[in-house]
């Protein structure tokens, strides 16, 4: 793992990391594709977005679906209310670790 630092490659995927953005995550230099494809990263962003997510849709769309009534607009306002809060999550972290 040391020597792959050293080169500046990719931990994971072993490319090079010369012409790329490369972010360290536990220890290890990833690209983005790898560090995208990182379970622990992708778990606490959909963590977030899973509270963010549903605190956005109680705020925003609570009394119409206390009321029953179910917009079609529903049908994509609501998972983008969760998506927006897992990609800035993301982002976040992305922003954090890169080096």
């Amino acid at each position: 793992m040391a020597e792959s630092m050293q080169r500046g490659n990719c931990t994971c995927c072993e490319q090079s990391l010369a012409c790329r953005p490369a972010y360290l995550i536990d220890g290890a230099y990833r690209c983005l594709r790898c560090t995208l494809r990182y379970w622990p990263l992708l778990r606490r962003s959909a963590q977030t977005a899973l509270v963010v997510g549903t605190l956005l849709v109680v705020i925003n769309q609570g009394m119409v679906l206390l009321k029953g009534t179910l917009l079609m607009a529903l049908l994509w306002e609501i998972p983008l209310t969760y998506a927006v809060p897992f990609c800035v999550a993301t982002w976040g972290a992305l922003s954090n670790n890169r080096r």
